[in-house]
């Protein structure tokens, strides 16, 4: 599930927020839109019933609902990607050593 494999990914918010004050605001806002975009996903993909808190469904046992979820991953792969090399910048032009 999208727990499990985006995990790793998630990690850019905990990173962010531990480097803290090197870490620009929206940097910082990125990495947590990430996070609960993810997170909303996640629970949209979930078996139970959520449109009463007004969340929609992912079909994922349906094709074009496991496309639309595919589809949602690579997306949150690409940003996640970005956020770490601007982290990893930060990182890298900081006196920090980790």
């Amino acid at each position: 599930g999208l727990v499990g494999s985006e995990m790793c990914i998630r990690d850019r918010y905990k990173w962010a927020t531990k480097l803290g004050p090197l870490v620009p605001g929206e940097l910082w806002l990125d990495t947590f839109r990430l996070a609960c975009d993810i997170r909303k996903l996640d629970m949209e993909a979930s078996p139970y019933d959520l449109t009463e808190w007004g969340f929609s469904a992912v079909p994922i046992e349906t094709s074009e609902g496991k496309a639309q979820y595919v589809a949602a991953q690579r997306e949150f792969s690409q940003r996640a990607s970005d956020l770490r090399t601007k982290l990893i910048d930060i990182i890298r032009t900081s006196d920090l050593t980790l």
